[in-house]
C-alpha cells in the first residue's frame, strides 16, 4: 500500500463520518486555496492487540519514523509524534489510554471490548480505518466511561479511525492566520473548539493550532438505544522556524490537551 493510497482511504471514512471537514476542504479550495495536510491523528487503548506498540509498525512500514514522546497526566495518555518519509506528507500523532489509570470498573468495560478484537485484523494497515472492532457498548457502559475518559468513551464507540485531519495553514495565501481560518470556518455555521482560547498555542511555541467542535452522529448501542454523540473534528496549524531557521516538526503538548476536547461531549452540547 502507498501513502497516497493509505490516506485517501483515511479521508475516506473520516469524511463520512465528518461531513464538515468535505466542507471546509471544498470552502478553501473554492477560495483558491491549497490544501495540505499538516498531521492525522489516531486514538487507541493500551489493552488488548491494539496498543500503540501494535500499530506503530504500520507507520513504519510506510516509512514513517518516531519523533517525539508526549505524556498527557490529566488526560491519562501516552503518544508519539511521527515524521513522514517526505514533506509533502503529513505527520502523524499516535495516542494511547492509559487504561490501568482508569477505575476497575472501567478497566472491566475497556477489556470487554479489546477481548473481542480479532488479533488478525491488527495485522494490516486497514486497522488504521477499521473502525469498532467490537460490539457496541451499552450507553450505560459508555455513560461509565464519559466520567472517567472522555477519551475512552469516544474510543468506545466510534473505534479505530482518524480522529482528525489537520489543514496547514502554512500553505494558504489568502487565509495565511489560524484566526482567519476559523473566521472562515465560523462563516460556514461551524462551531469552533474555544478550551483554553479559540487559538491553542504561539509564535514563541513556534506552534498555533484551532479545531473545529466535533460533528455529531446518531450511534446504536447495545440494547438498541439510539444515541447522538460527538464523532470526529477537523484542525488548522501553522507552524513556524526555530531559531536555526528550521520548520519546528513537533506537537505542543499543552496544546493538544485542549485539541482533544473538540470531542467532548459537554463542549459540544454547550456550543449547540
Amino acid at each position: 500500500m502507498t501513502l497516497d493510497q493509505f490516506f485517501a482511504k483515511l479521508w475516506n471514512d473520516y469524511t463520512a463520518m465528518t461531513p464538515q471537514a468535505q466542507r471546509i476542504h471544498d470552502a478553501f479550495v473554492a477560495d483558491g486555496e491549497a490544501i495540505i495536510n499538516d498531521h492525522v491523528a489516531f486514538r487507541t487503548f493500551d489493552r488488548g492487540p491494539i496498543t500503540l506498540a501494535n500499530l506503530e509498525p504500520h507507520l513504519l512500514a510506510l516509512g514513517y519514523t518516531r519523533f517525539e514522546p508526549y505524556d498527557f497526566a490529566a488526560k491519562k495518555l501516552r503518544a508519539y509524534g511521527y515524521l513522514p518519509p517526505s514533506e509533502e506528507q503529513p505527520r502523524i500523532f499516535l495516542s494511547e489510554l492509559k487504561c490501568d489509570e482508569l477505575s476497575t470498573t472501567a478497566q472491566r468495560i475497556i477489556d470487554g471490548l479489546v477481548g473481542q478484537i480479532d488479533a488478525a485484523r491488527v495485522g494490516t494497515p486497514e486497522v488504521m480505518w477499521a473502525g469498532r472492532l467490537w460490539d457496541a457498548p451499552s450507553f450505560e457502559d459508555y455513560q461509565t466511561l464519559m466520567d472517567e475518559s472522555e477519551y475512552a468513551a469516544w474510543l468506545s464507540i466510534i473505534g479505530l479511525r482518524a480522529n482528525h485531519f489537520t489543514i496547514s495553514v502554512n500553505h494558504f495565501q489568502t487565509y495565511d492566520s489560524v484566526e482567519k481560518v476559523l473566521d472562515k470556518v465560523e462563516s460556514l455555521g461551524l462551531g469552533i473548539n474555544a478550551s483554553g482560547g479559540r487559538i491553542k498555542g504561539s509564535p514563541e511555541v513556534l506552534l498555533e493550532q484551532g479545531s473545529t467542535l466535533a460533528d455529531r452522529a446518531e450511534f446504536t448501542f447495545a440494547g438498541g438505544q439510539v444515541e447522538e454523540i460527538p464523532t470526529c473534528y477537523y484542525e488548522f496549524a501553522k507552524r513556524y522556524r526555530a531559531s536555526d531557521g528550521r520548520l519546528y516538526q513537533g506537537f505542543v503538548a499543552a496544546s493538544a490537551d485542549k485539541i482533544f476536547e473538540s470531542t467532548d461531549v459537554r463542549g459540544a452540547r454547550h456550543a449547540g
